[in-house]
Order: C-alpha cells, then structure tokens, then sequence
C-alpha cells in the first residue's frame, strides 16, 4: 500500500496528466454497488493511444470552492462528480483545500467513446501528485473506479482486465494490466457517427438495466465463461478467438439493455451500416471485429496490415461523420506543464 503523504507538499500543488480511454471488448454493464461502483461483472479491456483527455489540477488554499472547465467551458453538471472525485483525493492527503480543475477531450465528450474513464483517470492521476499522495498504481485504480467505473481500466495501458471483487468494501475491485500495448499490436478504427452526448448515460442505463431487463442474471452467470475464453485469445494472440468472443460481448451487453423497460437503444442507422461492413470485411477473409459501447460508434479492432482498408470501407457509409484510426496505448501519466491542456 501507499506511503503517507509528506508533511511538505508541492507548494504549488498543483499537476496535470494525460489519459486515454479504454474500450471493453468483454463488457461491464451493471453495478453491484451504486456508492462505491461496483461492478456485477468483471471485464476486459484495450487502453487507445491517439484519442486522449488532459487535465490539470491546482489546490489553493485561497479557493472557497472548486470549479470545473471542460474544453474551456464552466461545466458546472459535471461539478459534482469532479468534486466527489476531489473529496476523495483530499481525505487521503487530510487537507481540505478546493481545487481548480481544467480539462479537455481531443474527441467528442459523452457520445460512447469513454470520455468520462479517461476523464477521471487523468484526474485521480494528476490529483495523486499535486497533494504529494504516493498512491500506489492498485490504490489510483481504486479511486478511478470510485468516480466513474470504467476508469479503473485507464490507468492502465494496453490490455486490462478490472475485477468485479467480492468484498463489500470494494477493496478487490480494481483493474490489473494483462499485456503491454506492443506485446500484440493491434489498431482500432473509431467510426464516429454522432457527436452529441448520448441521451441516456451509462448510469443511469446500466441502473434501468439492472431493475428492468429480463436477461440480467443470465448477463451475470455468463460473463467469467467469457473472460476465461478472452484471457486465453490474449495469451495465445488469436485474432480469431478475440473476434468471436468479442463480438459476442458487445451483442449481448446491447441485448440486454434493449429489453429493460423502456428498451435502451444506442445505435443509428450508421451504426448497423458499419456492424454489417465489418462482419462482411470479415467473412471476405479481412481481419477484423467490432465493439460498440453505451453509444453510437463502432470500434472496429483489426490486425495493423488491415486498417488502412478497414478505415476506407466505414468512410464510406453514409451517416459516418469521421473515421479515427488509433493503435493500443500505454497508461495515464503526467505531463509536462508546457503541454497544454487544451491542446
């Protein structure tokens, strides 16, 4: 576990970091814990490298509350879970300073490409270092998860696996890295086909799930079958094996929330375009697979001799409004003060 922080902290208590958002390939949805987020399953991830956030956070004294700027902008909705996030971090260090907080998305924020996992990693990352906590990599990964769940994951680089845990205290839950990002170098080609945040969030679709959908107990008991099957595509680098049992995750997830009541629907017609490009890329002999979250864009993963022809087949499905061409990344980090946030 962690060292207690120092007595003299960083006089100007203040740091930045970068992190990326991760994609489950073997899907998280539903929690068994609302307070501490905790999952009712486990899963299985890939940390991208070209999209990020960037965050940087100022303790002061002088500050009688916190505030919280999103691309530039007051996001005061967004306040009270950046503030959560900062309580946790200043019970640690036994300070109860307010903090300023900047962050900023190279991508669409809210629209299903894990904004908020990357959001509060980097926050959790750089908060650790400007309150001088030492915290170790298990401990930040535990206090990601606590603000928003699939952050647990960005932490982490290249392929991570965050466990649901069985203790009532959460203390086990929490994503541990399987593979570097260059030990199975696979690239992801991200088919934006909306910009706008999703209507319902992941939150509150994961709790209507959970009270509504028929298919919830068979989500649960299904799910460390699937892990098992992930672990070994991993271990064995089996495109094929990673492509059906993927593939078969996201299906599910999305099943599942359509028929909770009312069904949850977070695909466009764009949406259905791509699945269907990607499954007939595949059956010509292309390797790839898709995976779509809470949202409308389909990742489409794929072996790197591949992408280029990946990429030029969803530009061409009307409604796709850009295509983001990434490889896997490595874990959330701090960066230098001359990187600006708002890149």
């Amino acid at each position: 576990m962690s060292s207690k922080p120092t007595p003299d902290i960083d006089r100007t208590r203040r740091a930045q970091a970068q992190a990326q958002p991760n994609i489950a390939l073997i899907k998280y949805w539903g929690k068994r814990d609302l307070a501490l987020n905790l999952p009712v399953v486990g899963s299985l991830s890939i940390t991208l490298e070209s999209l990020w956030t960037r965050t940087a956070v100022q303790f002061d004294p002088a500050l009688d509350a916190d505030t919280f700027l999103l691309d530039g902008r007051r996001d005061d909705g967004q306040l009270r879970r950046v503030a959560k996030c900062l309580d946790l971090l200043r019970a640690r260090a036994g300070v109860d300073y307010r903090a300023k907080v900047e962050s900023s998305n190279n991508f669409p924020t809210g629209a299903g490409l894990a904004s908020s996992a990357s959001g509060f990693a980097a926050l959790i990352v750089a908060g650790n270092a400007a309150l001088g906590l030492n915290l170790s990599l298990a401990e930040q990964s535990i206090l990601a998860r606590r603000c928003s769940g699939s952050a647990a994951r960005s932490i982490f680089g290249g392929y991570v696996e965050w466990s649901c845990g069985t203790r009532a205290d959460g203390t086990d839950s929490l994503a541990r890295p399987l593979l570097d990002a260059d030990a199975w170098p696979l690239r992801v080609v991200v088919a934006i086909t909306s910009k706008k945040e999703k209507a319902i969030g992941s939150t509150e679709g994961m709790n209507r799930t959970a009270d509504t959908s028929p298919y919830q107990q068979a989500w649960i008991d299904s799910q460390e079958a699937d892990l098992v099957t992930a672990r070994a595509a991993l271990a064995q680098r089996d495109f094929e094996a990673l492509a059906d049992i993927s593939e078969h995750s996201c299906l599910k997830m999305h099943a599942l929330a359509l028929a909770a009541k009312p069904g949850l629907l977070y695909w466009n017609a764009a949406t259905v375009d791509c699945m269907h490009r990607v499954r007939a890329l595949r059956a010509a002999g292309v390797p790839v697979f898709f995976t779509i979250d809470a949202g409308p864009q389909l990742k489409a993963v794929c072996e790197p001799q591949a992408a280029a022809a990946v990429a030029a087949a969803l530009r061409e499905i009307p409604g796709v409004l850009d295509v983001v061409e990434t490889g896997l990344g490595g874990p959330a980090q701090l960066i230098a003060a001359h990187q600006q946030v708002a890149a």
